[in-house]
């Protein structure tokens, strides 16, 4: 599969690094708290030093630049938007008018707040999820207590995620191959709604097919795993750092609120 539609986030996750040495279950829950601290950020100091740590903690990842620009790439398309819509939206006073809309600089400063906080979180998640094989990911999520159907719907929408889309692929290449030619017309979105109609039907008996498997295997509703995790003095020294990088997040974010309220600043 290529990197242009690939969706393993977990590929080089084989890479040898500090992260990749972490623990799952405790960097999932480190990573997570210093997600929840980052979210909870107001000021754009403290989301600025937010970004500049996610960078970091990606760049001990080791994971390639390629992969991660590819990944980063679309949520800055996502986020681009804001820039454009809440500037102009946001109530209150108006600083000035453009191109006969009111512009407010507190709605570009809620923006760039998100965008930074918005890219932060999913770089951590990248060296979340794509430092370690994502079958290990959920079964630290397990051990951490997380329900075990959310677990559950978790693996199985990413492991048929890449089975559908294969799917796909084959039947657009099975209908070039019968000369389908896409044009802007009525025969071709007709073609197209028996394509989706196809794939649903394909998918749910697959579905079928698979749940069935299981149950013959023996499934019960629970996932089992001869895999074991050993934490090391390492690993409680990461999460104690990662813990202490949130708690200075917040303890920045809220100086940062008082000198916003002092100067009207940031």
């Amino acid at each position: 599969m290529s990197d242009a539609v690939a969706l393993d986030i977990d590929r080089y996750a084989h890479l040898e690094s500090p992260v990749q040495r972490w623990d799952p279950r405790f960097k999932i829950a480190t990573l997570a708290v210093l997600v929840l601290a980052i979210a909870l950020l107001q000021t754009l100091p403290a989301a600025g030093l937010a970004l500049v740590l996610a960078a970091f903690l990606l760049g001990l990842s080791n994971l390639p630049a390629r992969f991660l620009t590819h990944g980063l790439g679309f949520v800055v398309v996502f986020l681009l938007p804001f820039f454009l819509v809440m500037p102009f939206s946001y109530p209150g006073a108006p600083a000035f008018e453009l191109l006969g809309l009111p512009f407010a600089w507190e709605g570009l400063r809620l923006a760039l707040l998100i965008f930074l906080k918005a890219l932060a979180i999913v770089m951590i998640s990248f060296t979340a999820f794509g430092s370690t094989r994502f079958d290990l990911s959920m079964l630290a999520l397990q051990r951490l207590k997380c329900p075990s159907v959310v677990v559950q719907m978790l693996l199985f929408t990413y492991r048929y995620t890449f089975v559908f889309l294969g799917e796909m692929r084959r039947m657009y290449t099975s209908m070039r191959a019968r000369g389908f030619v896409p044009g802007t017309n009525l025969a071709t979105l007709r073609i197209y709604g028996h394509f989706v109609g196809t794939l649903l039907v394909r998918s749910f008996d697959r579905t079928d097919r698979v749940y069935k498997a299981m149950l013959s295997k023996g499934y019960r509703g629970e996932l089992h795993s001869l895999v074991t995790f050993q934490a090391v003095p390492a690993d409680y020294v990461k999460t104690a750092a990662g813990l202490v990088l949130a708690f200075l997040l917040l303890s920045a974010d809220r100086a940062g609120l008082w000198v916003r309220a002092e100067t009207g600043w940031f």
